[in-house]
């Protein structure tokens, strides 16, 4: 192997990608100097006066919210841009006025613990995100210094114009112009995972006149001067100039390395730095995502709108009484109320000015009513939704042992939405699929080879619509037999390949070894792989763009076409001679590489063999490379055709493989075009090397076919039928031809058996006439035109099966979906599409899901919660402009999990993700606010009836204190134990009866008459208690010497019983109890009693109206405990009732569950009550209508 690790002659700077990426000066390099393009590095000078003059930010990075001076300005201005809490806040300003019915601490206090809490919460998480940029700030790098050394230093002490030197594996600490590296042609590899998610590497090379700086004594007496252009946010740009010895380079992003990419493949690398800290392009992207708030938070701010509303009426309402009864106090020179001495008033009850005396008294209201808006609901929904959170990361049902990935709650703000998911836009590649290409079939010169039998293969057996390739292949004298398997020892990854009469070299007893031979060299050297040896096994693995470009060398390595090493301009192989049937070793001159691009689909390679031929090597896609194959290569091409047909059909990716011969004169005459196009500096010169680059690409011979499994993820098939059956529309987005697309539908069950297709293709043979004619605007006309009348068909077919249970699958490919997205048609397909249970769109461009046109159709267009899954870059548009974005932690790098809300390690975590967490984070959430606004209306309502009893004079029932402390210490941690721990069924049920989502979808628990019904059960409850507790107690003697009830003794006595109320409701809303909620709800009540002995036992001047009230009046009182069991009874009732009326003859589907789980008995599926199919009903007529 040594023997062929000599330098050859031509160098890698001469290969075309060096050649044609040479940086040349154009047109942007003229802005050099000018505005955008004013930035100067001084080359190892840092400390030049000059470089001191310009003053560039340092290399420390701060990706905190907060600093120390600006924490706590920031987090109040955070803190009161919620109305609630602006209007506590002036509340708390005016409780200094006699304006107040109460005292101002008692405000205060509870508004400091609740806005406190809140910013010690964000604190907190600042932190940990300051603890982060410590350790990035705090690496160490090598950096040049005076004495000819490269020393170790932090990141953060990192000068523009200082001189780095990076390892394998390390990190660039900022943004570097690379000089020269370990290779002497100054090339480098490069991962840019952590900037656009892409795990493929990236080649570098420096510029020729830097590449001999190799040592560090050839920095010694180094000096140049880089202008270039300023900060900005574009990583694939940059222009730039090198003035060096007197002369000017110009500078591409070739030569560019960005902060946070690593070195790999590459010993180490010498750098200038040119961008630091947050001028890096790394940092310039750091943009927060889009932010995304819940449709009940949405609600829950109408919902505070409509409290504050009912706040003014009431205050209002109050006003005009009281203003109207001080009117009436002197009448004709008679006092009417003498006792309140309107003769001797002040501004706030006179009766000669008794409408600014109502003014004044409406706002004593609008702070005495204040207790109608919850001030803790905000505080108590962010520590429930972070606790959720919490349990999401920590479920050990979806943690995946294999890549040792848990899941991942990216935001707490979404928790309730999970449960709401209307319709899933997905990815396919990666997402339900592994990504993890295997080489498991092919067809060469003819015949098919490739035993065994894919999933897909298996879902069409059991429907009894498919017959293996293999069984119909008569192209073979060998017998065949379906498990026809070779044991190679181990499983190897990428290559699932078993046929006999290829592997251990038997492919020479084949009729056609040389076309065998052929097509696995196109494999093994038609690719931008690079091989790494394991020093230890010395095995050697791969370093490949794609799966599919690993998959193709491990199939041609393990059948006997070792690619195992690269040099600048070669590649080496291991061959199996065909004819003397030894392995040989053979070099290949490496001449041109024509990159792979979707505009293309096809790759090509030029090389020398060691016999001085010229050959071209292509792989592509069969719509391209058919139309490209010569007269005489087109032996095959018939049965290749078909076999492309069959292995669509088994689910596989298919390629085709050609290559030709290339005469002296030929590849002369077109290398000079060809770089000349290259190195051209117009705007077309990619488009024009792409038509040099076809023009050789021609008269190509047929090879044979590849055929990749991409296997579905483990659980794939069984999570999107439960997701089905929850009433989730899915939809799924792939680059599949149709038949391919269908048929991996059927095995992942997004298409099932019964289930009718409605296919919209442009694949016609009038639209193929018309593109043959190459009349764009007839094409266009006529596509809309086809694309329109199946829409319509669509919908016929939909209409005329609407009252039968037939569920219909879309299907459309890629062409048709740009059509239907026309404004004009856009609404006809999408009421088409949101009336099949499935949906997928083929042979789908990045581009159309980057543009995220489809994600946006569905979201607005249903006007529901839309969740959007992938695991690539390309998803990240996809991700963001989603209600949701679930990112798949795969192998296309971590740019979608970056992007996302949550992120799991497998599709398949999405069924308990949604169907359990979901669940039950939308109903906790959803009964946790209802509950909120029931027990503060609950509350307000009793200070509003005592208000009328008492003429609206503005004096509170209660004691200041006990109203500051109900939202805070009484009734707040029961109502978070709700929101953390219930469960109306459990996790199996939950996954065992799927449609239970559906309450979510409907958003049954939340909905305004649900809302209202609450609200006007705490309406109900205030009346209960006030007049039951005032008629009981109002009157009555309560001690031994006949004292009758003080305001003191029938404040505490309905204080208490709102209290034992509120938590008693909770204890009856609750489904799942735990002692967690045991020591909430009773220790609230108990809590009670245990302030009011300590409040009491203060001072009179402390406890006012409080001291010894407990000890001494309600106590030893019958009539205090037995007015707080009649109401407490009384004021529960009424839900008792209507939840038992509601359970027997109007269950919800988790009553029916709930209670056939409680008699012993679990049907398969309980049938849907009514109630539920109405809504259903009139759901999908409204969607319709739209």
């Amino acid at each position: 192997m040594a023997g062929y690790r000599k330098r050859i002659k031509l160098r890698f700077r001469k290969l075309y990608s060096f050649s044609c990426c040479k940086s040349t000066f154009g047109d942007d390099h003229a802005q050099i100097g000018q505005r955008g393009y004013s930035r100067v590095v001084y080359c190892n000078e840092p400390d030049k006066p000059a470089a001191m003059k310009l003053d560039y930010r340092g290399n420390y990075v701060s990706t905190t919210k907060y600093t120390v001076v600006n924490f706590i300005p920031k987090a109040l201005f955070e803190q009161f841009r919620r109305v609630a809490n602006i209007y506590f806040l002036v509340v708390a300003f005016v409780s200094f006025s006699p304006l107040a019915p109460y005292s101002a601490p008692s405000i205060i206090v509870p508004l400091i613990v609740v806005i406190g809490a809140t910013m010690v919460k964000e604190g907190v998480e600042d932190w940990r995100r300051r603890k982060q940029d410590i350790e990035a700030n705090n690496r160490k790098v090598k950096v040049y210094v005076k004495n000819n050394t490269f020393n170790e230093t932090k990141w953060k002490n990192l000068r523009v114009g200082d001189l780095v030197k990076v390892h394998k594996d390390e990190y660039f600490p900022a943004d570097l112009l690379l000089l020269s590296s370990s290779d002497e042609d100054g090339i480098c590899y490069v991962e840019t995972m952590n900037l656009d998610g892409e795990t493929n590497l990236k080649l570098k090379h420096s510029l020729e006149v830097t590449a001999p700086l190799c040592d560090e004594q050839s920095f010694q007496n180094f000096k140049a001067e880089i202008k270039c252009e300023d900060p900005n946010e574009h990583l694939y740009t940059f222009v730039g100039t090198f003035y060096y010895d007197g002369n000017q380079y110009p500078i591409s992003p070739q030569q560019i390395l960005l902060r946070d990419s690593k070195l790999k493949n590459t010993d180490y690398i010498y750098g200038v730095v040119i961008f630091t800290g947050h001028d890096t392009k790394v940092m310039q992207n750091a943009t927060d995502p889009p932010s995304k708030r819940s449709e009940i938070e949405r609600k829950m701010d109408k919902i505070v709108y409509v409290l504050f509303t009912t706040l003014i009426l009431t205050s209002f309402t109050g006003s005009v009484f009281f203003g109207t009864e001080t009117k009436k106090d002197i009448s004709g020179g008679k006092y009417r109320r003498w006792y309140l001495r309107p003769d001797d008033t002040t501004v706030f009850y006179d009766p000669k000015r008794a409408p600014l005396a109502a003014f004044l008294h409406f706002l004593t209201g609008l702070m005495l009513y204040g207790y109608l808006i919850p001030i803790s609901l905000y505080v108590s929904i962010e520590i429930v939704k972070v606790l959720q959170s919490i349990f999401i990361n920590k479920d050990q049902d979806m943690y995946d042992e294999e890549t040792d990935r848990p899941a991942y709650a990216r935001t707490s703000n979404l928790s309730e939405e999970l449960g709401q998911v209307y319709t899933i836009l997905s990815d396919k590649t990666g997402t339900l699929t592994c990504n993890s290409m295997e080489f498991v079939k092919c067809s060469i010169a003819g015949v098919a080879y490739g035993r065994g039998m894919t999933e897909v293969e298996r879902d069409l057996a059991k429907r009894r619509v498919y017959r293996p390739l293999e069984m119909d292949d008569s192209s073979s004298d060998a017998p065949v037999h379906i498990d026809d398997t070779v044991d190679s020892g181990k499983s190897i990854k990428g290559f699932n390949f078993r046929d006999k009469r290829l592997m251990n070299g038997q492919w020479v007893n084949e009729p056609h070894p040389d076309i065998i031979e052929r097509f696995f060299l196109v494999l093994a050297i038609c690719h931008t792989a690079i091989p790494e040896m394991d020093k230890e096994s010395v095995e050697i693995s791969y370093e490949a763009e794609s799966p599919d470009e690993a998959a193709f060398v491990i199939a041609a390595r393990e059948l006997g076409f070792e690619f195992f090493e690269r040099t600048q301009t070669t590649i080496l192989l291991h061959e199996l001679d065909h004819a003397s049937g030894k392995i040989v070793a053979r070099v290949y001159r490496l001449l041109h590489v024509l990159e792979f691009s979707s505009s293309r689909k096809r790759m090509s390679v030029i090389v020398r063999n060691e016999e001085n031929q010229l050959l071209l090597l292509c792989k592509g896609a069969d719509s391209v490379m058919f139309e490209r194959l010569s007269p005489r290569g087109r032996h095959f091409e018939a049965k290749a055709r078909e076999h492309i047909k069959r292995y669509a059909e088994a689910g596989l990716r298919t390629l085709v493989i050609a290559y030709r011969e290339l005469s002296e004169d030929e590849f002369r005459t077109w290398e000079d075009e060809f770089l000349k196009a290259k190195t051209s500096v117009t705007a077309e010169r990619d488009a024009l090397a792409d038509e040099v680059a076809d023009k050789i690409e021609r008269d190509l011979i047929l090879l044979g076919v590849t055929a990749v499994e991409d296997k579905l993820q483990k659980g794939v098939p069984e999570c999107i039928d439960k997701l089905a059956q929850a009433g989730i529309k899915i939809w799924v987005l792939t680059g599949d031809k149709i038949e391919t697309a269908v048929n991996i539908g059927y095995a992942c069950n997004l298409l099932r058996q019964g289930m009718k297709q409605i296919v919209i293709t442009l694949d016609s043979p009038g639209i193929e006439a018309l593109e043959k004619q190459g009349d764009k605007e007839a094409i266009a006309r006529a596509s809309l035109e086809s694309v329109k009348k199946q829409i319509i068909e669509g919908g016929s077919q939909l209409s005329s099966a609407k009252e039968s249970s037939i569920q219909f699958g879309l299907i459309i490919d890629g062409k048709s979906l740009a059509f239907a997205l026309d404004k004009n048609l856009e609404n006809l397909f999408l009421e088409l599409a949101i009336n099949c249970s499935s949906v997928i769109c083929c042979r789908t461009s990045p581009k159309q899901k980057a543009l995220v046109s489809v994600t946006k159709m569905v979201k607005i267009g249903t006007g529901k919660t839309t969740l959007a899954v992938g695991d690539g870059a390309n998803d990240v548009g996809m991700l963001q402009e989603a209600d949701i974005g679930v990112g798949i932690s795969g192998v296309e790098g971590r740019q979608a999990v970056m992007a996302s809300d949550y992120a799991i390690a497998q599709f398949r975590f999405l069924e308990r993700l949604l169907l359990v967490h979901g669940h039950w984070c939308y109903r906790r959430i959803a009964m946790m606010i209802c509950y909120f606004f029931y027990k503060n209306i609950t509350f307000g309502f009793t200070l509003f009836w005592f208000e009328a009893y008492a003429s609206f004079s503005g004096q509170p029932a209660y004691n200041d204190w006990y109203m500051s402390c109900y939202n805070v210490f009484f009734t707040s941690l029961p109502v978070i134990a709700l929101g953390v721990f219930d469960q109306d069924v459990s996790a199996r049920l939950c996954l065992k009866y799927p449609l239970l989502y559906q309450e979510g979808v409907q958003n049954i628990l939340f909905s305004w008459p649900r809302i209202f019904g609450w609200m006007c059960n705490g309406v109900l409850s205030s009346i209960i208690i006030f007049f039951l507790t005032s008629n009981s107690i109002i009157d009555q003697a309560i001690r031994r010497d006949g004292q009758v009830a003080d305001l003191e003794f029938l404040g505490v006595t309905m204080y208490t019983c709102v209290v034992w109320v509120v938590n008693c409701q909770m204890a009856l809303s609750i489904n799942y109890f735990t002692w967690i909620q045991h020591f909430f709800i009773w220790g609230s009540i108990a809590f009670w009693y245990i302030f009011l002995v300590v409040y009491g036992s203060l001072p009179p001047r402390v406890s006012s109206t409080a001291y010894k009230v407990l000890v001494e009046a309600c106590v030893p009182s019958p009539l205090y405990w037995l007015t707080t069991l009649l109401v407490v009874i009384s004021t529960l009732l009424p839900y008792f009732s209507y939840r038992a009326f509601q359970t027997e003859f109007r269950p919800m589907y988790h009553d029916i569950i709930q209670r056939r789980r409680s008699e012993g008995s679990e049907p398969e599926m309980p049938e849907l009550p009514n109630q539920v199919k109405v809504r259903m009903h009139h759901l999908k007529a409204n969607l319709r209508a739209e």
